[in-house]
């Protein structure tokens, strides 16, 4: 269960980081990935919550400040405040978005509105700012859809980073899919099985916790279940995959066709895990031969595992972890 083009993968995104002149100074903060090799698997749905909310292009920045009764969303030349704009605005459009039928989201870093984490948040009575703010808008998107795959932009260069984010938007489209059809609990088992290897690649633990949760479905509601399902599937990916990690996955591959190779041949697939453990070579270039052998051995488990392909190869994200 390796990729395949699924139906249409929908992403939200910060107008500006397409190239949208939207930003309080008429300009764009266009980023290249995006817009360039992303954008050929993704249909992008783009925001600006400023935009839409009136206050039109170019415009007065805008900031978060701190007051005793909470966080407000204003103009601080002018002294107007769109808090409560912002805010029905907000909840209105995450609502509008549920239809789109989003599998990510990609802010823009330190917005007011679209930042995710960390953004200037400055104090009244002449105390010290802090970098402990969420912008308004991004908050309402993060409440209302609490297990879709979410990024800023900034982060997303970092590779790995960018990487766990890609993967993580193709485990969570396929998961809505399932769930979407008429699903039985003997399609869920195939359907996890199918995923194990990922999963086990992110978190050991999570892989144990969630084949318990599948093992007791029958005693679970069915919508209990799906919820209970797909929010572990997605912590569980959010964690980072390391190459140990990556080590152990293949190590494990490599014993269900060990038998089957020639002590040079297994003796090479063993020196490449090593080598991508001890960070030598990146990800690709034992998991290339490891496919090679399940594919020329017909390994079926492995070859239905998505840990082989979990996105399009056209992207190279494995090329450099």
């Amino acid at each position: 269960m390796g990729y395949s083009r699924p139906v249409e993968i929908r992403i939200g995104i910060s107008a500006c980081l397409l190239g949208e002149n939207v930003r309080y100074d008429g300009g764009h903060k266009r980023d290249p990935f995006l817009v360039g090799s992303f954008a050929r698997f993704v249909t992008w749905v783009p925001v600006c919550p400023e935009v839409e909310l009136g206050l039109g292009t170019p415009r007065e920045p805008i900031r978060l400040e701190r007051r005793k009764d909470a966080v407000h969303l204003v103009a601080p030349k002018s002294g107007r405040d769109h808090t409560l704009a912002m805010r029905a605005y907000a909840a209105r459009r995450a609502e509008s978005l549920a239809a789109e039928e989003l599998s990510g989201y990609v802010f823009k870093k330190d917005s007011p509105s679209c930042g995710m984490e960390r953004v200037k948040l400055h104090a009244a009575n002449g105390l010290s700012s802090t970098r402990t703010g969420v912008g308004l808008f991004a908050a309402a998107i993060l409440e209302r859809f609490p297990t879709m795959p979410v990024e800023e932009e900034g982060r997303l260069g970092d590779l790995a980073l960018r990487e766990n984010f890609v993967e993580r938007v193709f485990a969570y489209r396929r998961v809505r899919e399932f769930f979407a059809a008429r699903w039985t609990l003997g399609g869920l088992v195939a359907f996890h099985t199918s995923l194990k290897l990922q999963v086990m690649s992110h978190s050991p633990e999570a892989y144990v916790r969630i084949g318990r949760l599948v093992a007791s479905g029958k005693t679970l509601a069915r919508n209990e279940l799906r919820v209970r399902y797909e929010g572990e599937l997605m912590a569980a990916l959010a964690a980072r995959a390391t190459p140990r990690r990556h080590a152990n996955v293949l190590q494990h591959m490599l014993g269900y066709f060990s038998d089957a190779l020639s002590p040079d041949e297994r003796q090479e697939v063993v020196g490449l895990i090593e080598d991508h453990r001890k960070g030598l070579v990146p990800l690709v270039v034992p998991l290339t031969l490891v496919r090679h052998h399940v594919r020329r051995l017909g390994v079926g488990y492995l070859a239905g595992q998505a840990y082989l392909e979990p996105h399009p190869k056209e992207l190279m994200l494995r090329n450099h972890t």
